[in-house]
């Protein structure tokens, strides 16, 4: 195996120029961040289903989906931009469009003022002004708030720059009734505590990049032993205040029973952590990303119940 020496993981990737229309196509679309946004419409589509009781209006859900779709891809691209220079730093991100010189700074800075442009045009006039209007205050949040402000300055930076991250369930709501309520206020919780403790364990496993990076993650400024416990306390968090969708809802106790289910194997993910630090293990031999893959399933399967629910009651 090829050991990577500290120059060769932190050295930019050099400049390597599109050849063709379909590379420079594909350029533009990898500053969207397509892997973020699959994860966005999956906390999306489950709470129309919520809002309306069963199966939401095909039309209003496909308006909701294809333009929160350029909503997150605005924000990912502005991102792209703004993150430019530590992007260059980190193994996980030196591949990127901007990174690479695959796209211009102007070219992303403009493309994600478009995207952002025809998300907000576009839910305001197939839905409705509180889906535009929460969908435009999450791309400007994320932005400006979380990349410019408290990314670099932070290590609180996740935990409230993953406010942004919580906003597709407002809108997915908003899109089917025009209002909010507890549901989706219940559900903005589960993932905003859920966001830390994802984001937390895979900045263990590239605790390096985002040292090199000068990005204070808290992994990177904090003993193990503080992350794994923080990390505990937020799945705590989230396991209960999914539990709490139950009777805010009025769900079905097919809901609770899958919540319940999902966040005991979660904390049990958790907890593991912990007692791997206890035995001495430390750094990769506390296989951080298995807990992070296991949220990933965690968050996907709990709104796919969300879905589901309605259609039993």
């Amino acid at each position: 195996m090829t050991v990577l020496t500290n120059r060769q993981a932190t050295a930019p990737a050099p400049p390597e120029a599109p050849r063709s229309v379909g590379m420079i196509i594909k350029a533009y679309i990898a500053l969207t961040k397509p892997r973020i946004i699959e994860l966005l419409l999956i906390t999306t589509l489950p709470v129309m289903f919520l809002a309306a009781g069963g199966l939401p209006p095909l039309w209003t859900s496909i308006s909701v989906m294809v333009f929160g779709t350029l909503s997150a891809g605005s924000a990912n691209a502005l991102n792209c931009y703004v993150d430019r220079d530590i992007d260059q730093k980190m193994r996980r991100t030196r591949r990127r469009p901007l990174a690479r010189h695959q796209v211009s700074p102007r070219g992303a800075l403009i493309f994600g003022i478009v995207l952002g442009a025809l998300s907000t045009a576009g839910l305001w006039v197939t839905t409705n002004g509180l889906a535009a209007s929460l969908s435009t205050a999450a791309i400007l949040f994320y932005v400006l708030v979380y990349s410019m402000i408290l990314k670099r300055r932070t290590a609180q930076n996740i935990v409230w720059g993953g406010i942004a991250g919580c906003m597709p369930v407002m809108i997915g709501w908003a899109g089917i009734t025009d209002r909010l309520d507890w549901a989706p206020l219940v559900l903005f919780g589960v993932v905003f505590f859920w966001t830390p403790p994802h984001t937390w364990t895979l900045a263990m496993r590239y605790k390096e990049d985002y040292a090199a990076a000068k990005v204070p993650m808290l992994p990177v400024v904090a003993t193990e032993r503080r992350v794994v416990l923080e990390s505990i306390a937020y799945t705590w968090a989230t396991v209960l205040c999914s539990l709490a969708l139950w009777p805010v809802a009025g769900t079905t106790m097919f809901y609770p029973i899958v919540a319940a289910v999902l966040g005991a194997v979660c904390l049990w993910e958790v907890h593991r952590l912990l007692a791997r630090l206890n035995a001495g293990k430390t750094g990769l031999a506390l296989r951080p990303m298995r807990f992070f893959h296991w949220s990933n399933a965690y968050l996907a399967l709990l709104f796919l119940a969300v879905a589901i629910d309605p259609l039993l009651s």
